[in-house]
């Protein structure tokens, strides 16, 4: 049963994996055995949780990407080859939101939000199933959100184009799992639902109520995150393709 969760000798390339989830995602899998590849737009960042690694005696690499720049995700990409030789593992983690009324959002800040999020994820999972596909095998972990599902009260998070890009990413998983397929490479997405993160550090003053909602009564701890990674990350999921699995202490099935 433990080679179904065995990632020795397998190379993940973590975007946003430098904090938070990101951070916490990349960690689960180095301590499976894999070569972890962590970028963002904040190398600083990246270089103190690839030191972290480092010190676990990890196989570690960081570099600066702009996920929406197509030639800062090819250098990642080429980078990643020459010192580890292989691409098995992507998750698609860099995000960001911009929070204000529907009437009052920013076109510019909507248009960023769809760059990182759903540009973001398109590119590299464009450039990255090029080494898949010759190896015939891959697994792509899209990050979506439970936003993403479903109308979220202005009250608990009025940020628009966040929830719009979430949804994006759910079909986005569905149409390119059904691409990839006949490469044995499997798309698939988490939805974590409200964890403790940057993004959703202003539900502060909501969490009362928000967590009154919640089944479990209580919000993400990060470690809930690394069954599911585990598994989409390793064999136990080669038949499973195109699927969301929310994380979130029942919340969207409250729904």
């Amino acid at each position: 049963m433990n080679a179904l969760f065995e990632l020795t000798g397998k190379t993940a390339i973590i975007t946003g994996g430098s904090r938070g989830l990101g951070e916490q995602m990349a960690t689960t899998l180095a301590e499976a055995g894999a070569n972890i590849v962590i970028c963002s737009r904040k190398l600083e960042q990246c270089l103190k949780t690839e030191e972290k690694l480092k010190e676990k005696g990890i196989k570690t690499l960081a570099m600066a990407c702009d996920v929406s720049n197509k030639e800062d995700i090819s250098a990642v990409i080429s980078k990643t080859i020459e010192t580890f030789g292989t691409i098995d593992i992507l998750i698609n983690n860099s995000g960001t939101s911009w929070m204000a009324p529907f009437q009052d959002y920013p076109e510019d800040k909507w248009e960023k939000v769809m760059n990182v999020n759903v540009k973001g994820s398109f590119l590299f999972s464009q450039a990255v199933s090029q080494k898949m596909m010759e190896q015939k095998s891959g697994k792509i972990i899209n990050i979506s959100s439970v936003t993403g599902l479903q109308g979220t009260h202005p009250m608990v998070l009025d940020a628009i184009a966040y929830s719009t890009s979430k949804g994006a990413i759910i079909h986005f998983t569905k149409d390119l799992a059904v691409k990839l397929a006949p490469y044995n490479i499997q798309v698939n997405a988490i939805a974590p639902g409200f964890f403790p993160t940057k993004i959703t550090s202003a539900l502060e003053k909501h969490k009362l109520p928000l967590l009154a909602k919640i089944p479990a009564q209580r919000l993400g701890k990060l470690e809930d995150l690394n069954g599911i990674i585990l598994f989409l990350a390793g064999d136990a999921s080669n038949y499973v393709n195109g699927q969301t699995i929310a994380i979130d202490g029942g919340l969207s099935s409250m729904l």
